[in-house]
């Protein structure tokens, strides 16, 4: 029996991080387990929940603004690790991001 999967939420292998401006650093990160993430980058809410800090320009304090590469890829949260590079969801970052 042959699956119709539709296209629109397939992984575009043709998108790399290398090209990117770091389109997924904008979003609000909740830190939902223990991975190590500096105390620097944390911002606790009035609630106790915990998120990564982002600065001024909207962007993950843990973002390098020269390399565009995060500084804590080993210690990155949960919800980082399962952002999936060129899935629906990155597609719709860059487009938001203006990188289409």
């Amino acid at each position: 029996m042959t699956k119709n999967i539709d296209i629109e939420f397939v992984v575009d292998p043709t998108i790399s991080c290398l090209d990117c401006k770091a389109c997924c650093c904008r979003l609000e990160v909740m830190i939902l387990t223990d991975t190590g993430v500096p105390e620097e980058h944390i911002k606790v809410d009035r609630w106790g929940a915990e998120t990564m800090r982002q600065l001024d320009d909207g962007k993950c304090s843990a973002l390098n603004r020269e390399t565009m590469m995060c500084t804590i890829y080993e210690n990155r949260p949960w919800v980082c690790r399962e952002f999936e590079m060129g899935s629906f969801e990155c597609q719709d970052e860059r487009t938001e991001g203006g990188i289409s």
